[in-house]
């Protein structure tokens, strides 16, 4: 005896679902959506995309950073003169903040290609008064704000450049709270 439900599946009713399988709607459907994500993916990014313009681009954040490692390397060395009971910890300071311009503008080149250095001043200009004599408050505002600056670079950067930053922004922080207390 045969009962009324069958589990044979049902018929197709239509003329048109007998020519078309549920695999091959299915695998139209995604050409279909293939298609059109490449068309608004390449829509997209010719979007972006500018011809002809000139705009000059944001300096590099590095450029910044590397001046500002040099001359906190700088001061660091001054002070080590002026306080011969603070010399080995300013001594150090200065070290690492060569290292750090250093490894900047290796980076900077790595990046952007080597570029020509600015002309030095004429020596028969007017020259700019001197500034004052380097203060060690002055020097941990300075390392501060470096800490700071390459904090937000390892946030804005990716990659090598982040790490850089970020190891940058760790030396600064410690040579300002263990080195410079």
């Amino acid at each position: 005896m045969q009962s009324s439900s069958s589990h044979a599946p049902a018929p197709l009713a239509t003329p048109l679902a007998r020519r078309f399988s549920r695999r091959t709607a299915l695998r139209n459907s995604g050409l279909g959506l293939g298609l059109g994500l490449a068309a608004v993916t390449g829509s997209a990014a010719l979007g972006g995309c500018t011809i002809g313009t000139n705009e000059p681009s944001a300096p590099d954040p590095l450029i910044a950073m590397a001046a500002a490692a040099r001359a906190d390397a700088e001061t660091a060395t001054q002070l080590s003169v002026q306080l011969p009971d603070q010399a080995p910890a300013l001594t150090t300071v200065a070290a690492e903040r060569a290292a750090h311009a250093d490894a900047l503008e290796t980076e900077l080149v790595r990046a952007n290609g080597p570029t020509t250095p600015a002309p030095e001043p004429d020596p028969g200009q007017t020259q700019s008064p001197p500034s004052p004599p380097p203060t060690l408050d002055g020097l941990r505002t300075a390392l501060a704000n470096a800490q700071r600056g390459a904090a937000d670079a390892a946030r804005t950067d990716s990659g090598y450049r982040a790490g850089l930053a970020g190891s940058i922004s760790a030396a600064c922080a410690a040579q300002n709270e263990v080195l410079l207390p």
